[in-house]
């Protein structure tokens, strides 16, 4: 498939794939202070394979997010055509597969072949694949064949400079679009010196772009020192870790700008696409380094949220503006949304602004439940239950059909569990059937619960069967929904 991309790897300057540091804040900042091109830090492929990509309108991104409603790779239009989009991966089919979920969004896919931690190699992944060039060959073939956008791939050199060399040949032939090299070996760290000579081999045995990655301990101090590295490695271009980790403004030509300024800066886009604050103060250590046992560090160290944080740097009054606009826009989206809601709605369906509270409701006992029990002894069918996900903010609605005709909350919950007990409540209450609540008296589904536990341990006494039958278990054990859940349409 014909790569078609403006994205060039010659002669450019290069945030690199930092686990924790590279989330959006920081790849944003590194841009503006002149990085070409950004990489995420390593997402692991099974992971993003359970994400959902969702439009985030308040924040202006979009997200993939976990089913636990973590957001695991948040990106913007800012950035879709200069940033690389890293997964760990050890398997060709599932690499593809995140590589299609999220090419639309990022400019280009790297393989991570160079990661010695345990995390990355104890799946196959990262440092674990130099040993295995079969599998590297197939994962990036079936990249390049499989999207449209460049790939890439991020290794470590091998104990031996012809080993190192030979592998980065067969790694050419897949077709990839340029090679990054850290300049050390698996086992080596940060404070061993790099080996210039390794990247320069490389880049002297093949045609593609090499990235050399490695200098910040031994040349990069400051912008000039980013073009001493290239030319000892006679690399196409630089990729930067710690350097910029500590000082993202090691990519503006005119020199480094204050800390402060600069963390400034990166408290502002943190901020502003709502990262999480763990996150935020982790990278705002790690630019504070030997200042962490100041006031300032130690106040730092001690806040709890985004709000802490920018107290800390006396930015409380823009945290409070920022979240007052998203707020102020978060209602304007649901207000619209609402209103299309109601402009598409069915005007057959019944409608109650309701919710389920459990805390109303005896132990294991539910509206569904009573609805599910009702529907048996008048001989219907039994409810089928029909949810949605409003994309916006995540919310649920569920509307559930009893005899042919649907019953809904007009109130959106958190979870789809939450919103098909509240469709429940509503058809209960339409029909004016009882639906369990602790103030409605005696519960005859706890005493036939009782009456069917007595008759067990009276079989358990006899020495029967303990088995039980299945149309028995039916009554007490709520019916769950067999519908995938959809976005809500806009």
């Amino acid at each position: 498939m014909t790569v078609n991309t403006p994205l060039c790897f010659r002669g450019k300057k290069i945030l690199a794939p930092m686990v924790r540091v590279g989330t959006l804040p920081m790849r944003l900042l590194a841009l503006d202070y002149g990085a070409d091109i950004v990489y995420c830090e390593e997402l692991i492929d099974i992971k993003m394979l359970q994400c959902k990509r969702v439009m985030n309108e308040v924040l202006e991104t979009v997200d993939f997010v976990a089913p636990n409603e973590r957001v695991v790779f948040r990106t913007c239009e800012r950035e879709r055509h200069r940033v690389v989009f890293q997964m760990g991966s050890a398997d060709a089919e599932r690499a593809l597969a995140v590589a299609k979920l999220v090419e639309s969004d990022v400019a280009g896919i790297d393989i991570n072949m160079g990661c010695p931690k345990e995390y990355s190699t104890k799946g196959g992944m990262g440092a674990a694949l130099l040993s295995d060039p079969d599998k590297i060959e197939s994962i990036l073939t079936t990249l390049v064949k499989g999207i449209c956008k460049p790939v890439t791939c991020k290794i470590r050199i091998l104990p031996s400079v012809e080993d190192t060399v030979n592998l980065v040949k067969r790694i050419e032939k897949t077709g990839i679009a340029a090679i990054a090299v850290h300049g050390r070996k698996k086992e080596e760290r940060p404070q061993h010196p790099v080996h210039c000579d390794v990247i320069k081999a490389i880049s002297e045995a093949v045609s593609i772009p090499v990235i050399a990655n490695g200098g910040s301990h031994d040349f990069i101090k400051e912008y000039v020192d980013i073009e001493t590295f290239q030319k000892a490695t006679a690399a196409s271009s630089v990729m930067i870790a710690r350097a910029a980790m500590w000082n993202p403004s090691i990519f503006r030509k005119e020199g480094f700008f204050p800390l402060k300024e600069v963390m400034q800066d990166y408290i502002k886009y943190a901020v502003r696409y709502d990262n999480h604050y763990t996150n935020t103060k982790y990278c705002l250590c790690q630019m504070l380094r030997e200042q962490l046992e100041t006031t300032q560090g130690k106040k730092l160290h001690a806040a709890q949220s985004t709000q802490e944080i920018c107290e800390v740097f006396e930015m409380a009054d823009f945290y409070e503006e920022t979240t007052a606009i998203f707020e102020a826009k978060k209602t304007s989206l649901e207000t619209e949304t609402q209103d299309k809601d109601d402009q598409m709605e069915d005007p057959d369906v019944i409608k109650m602004a309701v919710r389920f509270d459990k805390r109303e409701y005896p132990p294991q006992i539910t509206p569904k439940m009573y609805l599910l029990e009702w529907c048996r002894k008048e001989k219907h069918p039994q409810p089928v239950y029909e949810t949605v996900q409003r994309p916006l903010d995540r919310l649920f609605c569920s509307v559930v059909t009893v005899a042919e005709q649907k019953y809904r909350s007009t109130l959106w919950d958190k979870s789809k569990k939450l919103a098909e007990q509240a469709a429940a409540i509503v058809c209960l209450r339409t029909l004016g059937v009882p639906e369990g609540k602790l103030c409605e008296g005696e519960n005859h589904l706890i005493n036939k619960r009782k009456r069917e536990d007595q008759e067990r341990l009276n079989s358990r006494d006899h020495g029967e069967d303990l088995a039980e039958p299945s149309h028995k278990k039916a009554n007490f054990i709520e019916e769950t929904s067999d519908v995938n859940v959809p976005k809500m349409p806009r």
